[in-house]
């Protein structure tokens, strides 16, 4: 681990009531709010918020558990730059079960900690919540970020809360309609660019530097401050739950924020004495094959990424080229023993649609991380006897033209309760005829012939449904 991600030094003169700012790469220390800055003066290397005093979970709520104590992001106050935030609220997000998936997948215990259960729908909330009440402390106000969709929707609800005007940028027609709407109903500007969402943060990024406004990407330290309590909210309610601490949370790695927050999360925990070595989880992020530049950086065993100019996934939230937290990112994978691992846009609906029939409806992106996790079990990567919490980053209706790509079609039907019921009947009759024509070939030496030919299943159901 490099030097400057230890947790080992003491306080500085710059430090305001026990925060203040560090770059990861030289080591240089900063006021957090006597000026605006995204990276360090010196060296432009990435910045860490620290504290003087870092909490344990007694200090979250007596007793430290869950029950202990208000949900959500500001229960953990204490681990934070400010008492609380601007706040809608956020947090205290659902760690569901899902038993038919952990049996296929085949772990020991597998929950999903559902982030679109959020206010905007994304773990983007947690982050602004504290961003924005930042940039009130600063003075400024304009907001802006690039975005493929989340942190606009994000951003301009927070923004709105706050009274704070607010600019997104979007790579034209690259962006979910859904969270589009959202940045447009919350009352943000909207600036479509003719590139990627790497043009548009390196745009944003220029218009920050001049003055113009406030950067909210995840470049900006105090987002992860927010975004590290999904860590905490995991650590805490699994072992509540469980009692014990996951092996393992699989997560969706586009900009790679939320791997960096959360590995500064452990961090952190551990520094305090609230877990130990063995109780980190190992961080493991899952990309779109399309988009993939962190886990080519994890399988060449590089110390930085090559920036992708040329990305393309189903899955919009993580169709980034060029994740600017790599730097805190990668060495949160490999000092936990982790991994990275690329997936297919097919493997994604499919973990889409079967997260879907557990009552969990998330966007593409982050079906990801259920995806990448049956890959890693296929290749032994993962044991059996793993615990493992993936992370789902936004709700089912972020991207409502994916769902329903990935759902069944409606089937027209006569205005007639008799002819409803007619075609219920007949529709479940060619199921059944399907099932056990499958069962038959199942027990069928042409079994080969029929996987080879890959149509044969497919073909019945058709001719069944035409002639209904």
């Amino acid at each position: 681990m490099s030097a400057h991600l230890d947790l080992d030094e003491s306080e500085p003169a710059v430090a305001t009531d026990g925060v203040w700012l560090t770059c990861i790469e030289c080591g240089e220390t900063f006021d957090p709010f006597a000026e605006i800055r995204y990276t360090c003066d010196d060296c432009d290397g990435l910045l860490e918020v620290r504290y003087a005093d870092l909490p344990t979970w007694d200090d979250f709520g007596t007793g430290g558990s869950p029950e202990s104590g208000p949900y959500g992001v500001w229960r953990y106050s204490d681990a934070l730059p400010f008492e609380e935030g601007v706040s809608l609220p956020e947090g205290g997000t659902p760690l569901h079960y899902v038993p038919s998936i952990e049996d296929d997948v085949g772990v020991n215990n597998l929950r999903i900690k559902h982030e679109g259960m959020n206010p905007t729908g994304s773990f983007k909330d947690r982050g602004m919540t504290v961003g924005v009440r930042v940039a009130k402390e600063v003075g400024v106000d304009r907001l802006a970020c690039a975005s493929t969709g989340n942190t606009s929707a994000a951003l301009a609800a927070y923004g709105a809360r706050g009274g704070m005007e607010t600019l997104v940028l979007l790579p034209a027609g690259k962006v979910a309609a859904g969270k589009v709407a959202q940045a447009s109903l919350h009352g943000a500007r909207i600036l479509e660019v003719d590139g990627n969402f790497d043009s548009c943060l390196d745009i944003v990024q220029d218009l920050a530097a001049r003055g113009e406004a406030y950067l909210l990407n995840s470049l900006n330290p105090f987002r992860l401050e927010g975004q590290k309590t999904i860590g905490l909210e995991i650590m805490e309610r699994f072992h509540a739950d469980e009692g014990t601490y996951p092996d393992r949370i699989v997560l969706p790695v586009g900009n790679a924020g939320n791997t960096a927050a959360l590995y500064k999360c452990f961090r952190e925990l551990r520094a305090a004495g609230a877990i130990d070595a063995e109780d980190v989880p190992k961080l493991t992020g899952v990309q779109a094959e399309g988009a993939a530049p962190m886990v080519e950086a994890v399988e060449e065993g590089n110390d930085e990424v090559r920036r992708w100019d040329d990305v393309e996934t189903i899955a919009t939230a993580i169709r980034i080229g060029n994740p600017v937290n790599a730097p805190k990112a990668l060495p949160g994978i490999r000092e936990t023993g982790g991994t990275a691992v690329a997936v297919s846009d097919e493997a994604i609906t499919e973990a889409q649609r079967d997260l879907a029939e557990e009552g969990v409806g998330v966007e593409p992106a982050s079906a990801a991380s259920v995806a990448g996790l049956r890959k890693l079990r296929e290749s032994g990567d993962v044991s059996a006897d793993e615990d493992v919490v993936c992370l789902t980053t936004g709700h089912l209706l972020k991207d409502p033209d994916a769902a329903y790509e990935a759902g069944g079609d409606p089937e027209p039907v006569p205005n007639d309760t008799e002819a409803v019921l007619d075609h219920i009947d007949e529709g479940s009759s060619v199921g059944e005829t399907v099932r056990r024509q499958a069962s038959k070939a199942a027990d069928s030496p042409l079994l080969p012939a029929l996987v080879v030919g890959g149509i044969g299943l497919a073909y019945l159901y058709r001719k069944l449904r035409s002639k209904e």
